[in-house]
């Protein structure tokens, strides 16, 4: 699959089928997660692999009580460094956040390309998970993700037109 096709076939997946992932594929998909690029090349991320189903079920308590994720075989949990993250003059803006989520959209579009569905969590209570995790204070939680083999496919969400999405030079004085 090139990389376009892989690009619209990625869909948030909210059913899971229990399979277990392949250590070649899951280590591909690591690998493509590894190799995203960052600010200064801070690489400030780290990720939590959670395979425990007690611990999943906990997990999805800290997550708004979104069930779904623990029905995939492995969530993993996005988490990034401010330290090792490229820092503006005076430290008002950190890459961190994007960085993370540079290398988290590497693991979706990798794990689409594998065959295996995710689903970016964003709705959870960072104290819970980063207490849950044993995440140290340093460290950020930035996203959750379930990582499995779908058991749905759902249809293709519209998307607005590049028309309305882009602009060349400046925003025309309507918008």
């Amino acid at each position: 699959m090139d990389i376009y096709e892989t690009i619209k076939k990625r869909r948030s997946i909210r059913k899971y089928k229990p399979d277990p992932i392949p250590d070649d594929k899951f280590n591909r998909i690591m690998e493509a997660v590894r190799l995203a690029p960052s600010g200064k090349n801070g690489q400030p991320w780290r990720f939590v692999i959670v395979r425990d189903n007690r611990l999943k079920e906990e997990l999805v308590q800290a997550c708004k009580g979104q069930t779904f994720m623990a029905e995939a075989p492995v969530i993993i949990a996005a988490c990034g460094s401010d330290a090792e993250s490229y820092q503006k003059q005076g430290g008002y803006m950190t890459s961190m956040v994007i960085d993370v989520s540079i290398a988290l959209d590497h693991l979706t579009l990798a794990a689409t390309a594998e065959g295996l569905a995710t689903c970016w969590i964003g709705a959870f209570s960072e104290p819970e998970v980063k207490k849950l995790l044993n995440v140290p204070d340093n460290l950020r939680v930035v996203a959750l993700t379930p990582l499995g083999w779908p058991a749905e496919e759902p249809p293709v969400k519209s998307r607005k037109s590049l028309k309305e999405i882009m602009f060349f030079e400046r925003f025309p004085k309507s918008v």
